[in-house]
């Protein structure tokens, strides 16, 4: 008797376990599924701005990375980004920061529309190649911001800027 209850128990456990196995390959699958179809939306986001977004192609803005509620770009700097006193002209910095704030925000999927923004410059530059980076601070069903710095070649923080964006309902069109 003593025997059939230890099988029994051994069966349960080995039960136990092979479906334990079972639900974790099933989850690691699952989770991979999710990253590889994540990594194709954040494709099809960068790809859309890339082909839509005419002012920052105008002005030569490069999207480097998206991905949920970040985003980086650069900026070569050339002789049309300079102002009247050859530094770098706000007008293209705010540019800069702008695209990665749209990419960021509108990451999630659904459309996302500036309500507010504010930018401080912080140095002035002349040549090089300017950095923009975005990262989510904060998110809600109507509301989100963000927080962009503008960097320089050596890494010096140039401008920060901060925005915040209304969340539509509509899906972005990806």
């Amino acid at each position: 008797m003593l025997a059939a209850g230890f099988l029994l128990a051994a069966v349960f456990w080995l039960a136990t376990v092979h479906n334990h196995l079972k639900l974790t390959m099933i989850n690691r699958l699952n989770f991979s599924q999710t990253i590889e179809s994540e990594c194709r939306e954040m494709e099809k986001i960068k790809q859309f701005f890339t082909q839509n977004d005419k002012f920052a192609e105008y002005v030569g803005i490069e999207l480097l990375e998206a991905s949920k509620g970040k985003a980086k770009a650069k900026m070569e700097i050339k002789n049309h980004h300079l102002n009247g006193v050859k530094t770098v002209h706000g007008a293209a910095i705010f540019t800069l920061a702008d695209l990665v704030f749209a990419v960021a925000s509108n990451s999630h999927g659904t459309i996302a529309m500036g309500i507010n923004v504010s930018i401080s410059y912080l140095k002035a530059v002349t040549k090089g190649v300017l950095f923009a980076e975005a990262k989510e601070v904060s998110i809600n069903p109507k509301l989100a911001t963000y927080t962009i710095h503008v960097t320089d070649s050596g890494n010096d923080l140039v401008a920060t800027f901060q925005g915040m964006v209304y969340r539509k309902k509509e899906a972005i069109c990806v």
